[in-house]
């Protein structure tokens, strides 16, 4: 009987998945049967395409996330009709809507009635009998209060007069509203339509809380503020500088008297009409301290948390995608690099790595004041580029940045024959590499200061596997990432990590141990072991080498062999993702065609004349084979972009140097829900607002830009006492201040444009720059 109510709950929570992602039951109970097996998403998605039906690692993602989720519900469900039928409450109509129930929020709001709790004042009063008059004072008003009540004294409980008794008996009825399921439904769903969000500053505190100024007199619906808005507000108030509170729409304007439809609500609910019946006072006060105690704090709390939750959710979202793309953007490639790690004071530290990787050299320069040893730091940098036949030049982009990126460039012009080429790139989190214990194992006899302009120099030539040695929620690319759960974040930034390090593949006779701990399959354990094994017996000849490995066993190389490299094996299919479960399906290919692996692989016009249907058997269905034959075009094809840089301007170094209408070139540093920030080279990101994104509508700026992008922008207007740069993709757009052009679309509202702005509006100039661009 148990394993029948487990396949019935199974097949349940398939069919809701199943009508959310937009598949068939089927699918998804084949997908938790693999997950259960402890199988990645990776290498579902990838490598079991027949069972899935070819679903992707999106859908697969929200899959396991919903899988969970419906579980953790089902389990609840159980636990709480066990509760209740324990108490001898339980009714068949509670328990048919106990397993309607659809959302923990629901099961929770049933539940309450029953919810073991402390001794509470209703708990009290019905302990010393009050219940009756609670009773009848809601089903008869023409009952009088305080004649009836006086037949309920009772002075050893506490209830020694009429008030006493009349309270007791209020309390009573207030619980009863407060813990009606259909009453709180319908309470929440009106302050989800109807209510707004309302920010103020606290008094006294006006100075202090000067970087919340947009909000220091705020409101706007709550379905309808924007992820950073709300992460903003939280944190203004956990900081004590502004006070928020949820508040009806009609309560918006003090000088409203509108009546309170909550409070209507609650009356409604308990047939309870002021027709001037004895009771009818009474009652009505009940309804108003009912909402007002109870059930408007609780369901307040509960929609600020729900709201929380909904911006952190989004926030996380951004923040992974941004993560997505920086980590796939394009490598430079196998070239001997300098990485400069840019310093004033302290000077720039160098650092040389070979196209391997390998630390080769590391200098100090202080071509900056106060030292400002210009020829010396050149001669130096020549002398390093030259010994090391090195091809690129990479120049964090922190403090010194362009002073050190004209320095570069003069050696440039001076050492011709050199053929070197810089690239500024973000050196968002060296500095935690730097003092990582990876990095003190990696360079124990390297000065910290030294290991970030490794770092810097790595992460042009290959980006994915630099930063997988740092913590993601480090690498800066992120909205308010210190305001969301830190658990919910790791997890998701660590499945966007194995997504990107799974999607590109790993050299296993190259890859570092952080690289090798994100393939699907391997733990830490397991990536340092098939390091360790490789520094003890030399390179991997071939992929079933990989079974030599300690602890390395069936389970794991089924997950992780596909997407480790061994380029230099004696069969090529081991350099490419196809997995060595269907190696006897390649065969099978080439002895149709009788022909060796190397005569087939990369020849397009032979393959794509083939027949994958031809090839189906009952292990291999279409979707393999015809990522087989793919995979044979290009064997081991990288899904990156080719690598290209932005050129910044010379002479525009700082905010100062900015002037309105400048077309400048700057690479996109992150993305969010309100528009794109690009770095232009003057130490602090330009925002291009959505509105300014693009020629058309835009709802989405990951649609037209992503991290790593090099884009063309126009400046609008500099904000020098915010240090704010408002940019514009759009060239041909007019500047804040000029007439608007043919066709541009009227002004709007202040009321309007608070309703529709993605971002909290800056003051100034730059406000009349958004509200120019808005859409």
């Amino acid at each position: 009987m148990p394993a029948q109510t487990d396949r019935l709950v199974a097949q349940k929570i398939a069919h809701r998945i199943a009508e959310e992602i937009g598949c068939r039951p089927q699918q998804v109970l084949a997908t938790a049967a693999l997950l259960d097996e402890a199988a990645t998403v990776p290498f579902i998605a990838r490598y079991r395409k027949e069972l899935t039906g070819g679903l992707d690692d999106i859908q697969l993602r929200l899959l396991d996330e919903r899988l969970a989720y419906l579980r953790e519900l089902e389990e609840r469900r159980s636990a709480v009709l066990a509760s209740i039928d324990q108490q001898g409450k339980l009714t068949s109509a509670l328990a048919a809507e106990i397993d309607a129930a659809d959302s923990k929020q629901r099961l929770e709001d049933l539940y309450l009635p029953y919810k073991p709790k402390r001794r509470s004042k209703a708990q009290i009063a019905r302990e010393a009998g009050l219940t009756p008059l609670a009773e009848a004072l809601l089903a008869e008003p023409m009952v009088e209060p305080e004649i009836e009540a006086a037949r309920y004294l009772n002075p050893d409980a506490g209830f020694a007069d009429v008030k006493s008794v009349l309270d007791g008996a209020r309390q009573i009825l207030m619980e009863q509203f407060a813990e009606d399921a259909a009453l709180l439904g319908d309470l929440r769903a009106h302050l989800e339509t109807h209510g707004y969000v309302r920010a103020s500053v606290v008094a006294g505190k006006e100075t202090e809380a000067a970087k919340f100024q947009d909000y220091f007199s705020y409101s706007e619906a709550i379905l309808a503020i924007p992820s950073h808005r709300a992460l903003a507000l939280f944190r203004g108030r956990n900081e004590g500088l502004l006070q928020l509170a949820l508040v009806l729409d009609s309560e918006l304007d003090p000088k409203d008297s509108a009546p309170n439809h909550c409070e209507a609500r609650v009356a409604a609910r308990f047939g309870i009409v002021d027709r001037a019946r004895p009771a009818d006072r009474w009652l009505a006060d009940t309804v108003r301290w009912a909402w007002r105690i109870k059930l408007a704090p609780h369901l307040e709390l509960e929609l600020m948390n729900a709201l929380r939750e909904r911006a952190e959710a989004e926030a996380i979202r951004v923040f992974g995608a941004n993560l997505h793309d920086l980590l796939l953007a394009a490598p430079a490639g196998k070239h001997a690099t300098m990485g400069l790690d840019p310093g004033l004071r302290t000077g720039v530290k160098v650092a040389v790595v070979d196209a391997t990787g390998k630390l080769l050299e590391t200098a100090t320069i202080y071509p900056h004041e106060p030292r400002r040893d210009r020829d010396g730091s050149l001669h130096q940098l020549a002398r390093l580029a030259r010994q090391h036949a090195v091809d690129l030049i990479s120049i964090g982009n922190g403090t010194a940045s362009r002073e050190t990126d004209r320095l570069v460039a003069e050696l440039i012009a001076q050492q011709p024959e050199l053929r070197l080429r810089r690239i500024v790139v973000s050196e968002a989190g060296a500095s935690v590499y730097s003092a990582s214990e990876y990095a003190s194992r990696e360079f124990p006899e390297v000065d910290v200061s030294l290991r970030g302009a490794v770092s810097i120099a790595r992460r042009l030539q290959d980006p994915l596997a630099e930063l997988v040695k740092i913590d993601p929620k480090s690498i800066g690319v992120g909205q308010y990432q210190h305001d969301v759960s830190q658990t919910r974040l790791a997890k998701a930034l660590d499945a966007v990590v194995e997504d990107c390090v799974n999607a590109v593949g790993v050299d296993v006779n190259t890859a570092s141990v952080p690289l090798l701990r994100r393939v699907s399959g391997l733990s830490p354990t397991l990536a340092a072991n098939i390091v360790a094994h490789r520094d003890s017996h030399g390179a991997f000849r071939n992929r079933q080498a990989l079974r030599d490995v300690p602890r390395l066993g069936d389970k794991a190389f089924e997950l992780a062999a596909g997407f480790l490299r061994v380029n230099d094996s004696d069969n090529p299919l081991d350099g490419s993702a196809v997995h060595p479960e269907a190696y006897p399906l390649v065969e099978r290919i080439l002895a149709d065609l009788r022909k060796g692996i190397g005569e087939c692989i990369g020849d397009a016009r032979l393959l794509k004349a083939l027949s994958a249907e031809k090839y189906i058997d009952e292990r291999f269905g279409l979707p393999t084979v015809r990522d087989i034959l793919k995979e044979l075009e290009k064997p081991g094809r990288d899904p990156r972009p080719e690598f290209r840089t932005a050129a910044f301007r010379d002479g525009v170094e700082t905010l100062k140097d900015l002037q309105p209408g400048m077309i400048l070139e700057g690479v996109v540093t992150n993305v969010a829900n309100f528009g794109a920030f690009v770095d232009i080279g003057v130490h602090q990101d330009g925002l291009v607002h959505i509105s300014a994104i693009a020629d058309r509508f835009v709802k989405d700026p990951r649609t037209v830009v992503k991290a790593g992008d090099v884009v063309k922008v126009k400046v609008l207007e500099v904000d020098l006492a915010r240090q704010r740069i408002a940019l514009s993709m759009r060239l041909s757009d007019d500047l804040p201040g000029a007439p608007q052009t043919a066709g541009a679309p009227a002004p709007v509202s202040a009321r309007a444009r608070q309703r529709q702005q993605s971002q909290p509006q800056p003051s100034g100039a730059m406000a009349s720059a958004f509200a120019r661009l808005k859409r």
